[in-house]
């Protein structure tokens, strides 16, 4: 895991992007909808999928549940 922190502009652009283009419950559910129609290429596709390739659909589940938990315990 990295501890690298965002730079003030990136944190910025993040926080003007969110504020003024998708709301971060939007962006969740679309990360969440284009993470499953890549697995199911994937799946449909390859065999063996690519090297890396699951930890990118993680990476990416991890970044809608920071946005929109879903997933959380009740």
């Amino acid at each position: 895991m990295s501890t690298n922190t965002f730079s003030k502009e990136a944190e910025k652009r993040l926080i003007d992007f969110f504020n003024h283009a998708i709301a971060p419950e939007d962006m969740a559910k679309v990360i969440r909808q284009v993470n499953y129609t890549l697995a199911l290429g994937v799946m449909r596709e390859q065999e063996t999928p690519p090297n890396g390739i699951e930890s990118n659909f993680y990476w990416l589940n991890e970044l809608a549940e920071i946005l929109n938990p879903y997933l959380e315990a009740e």
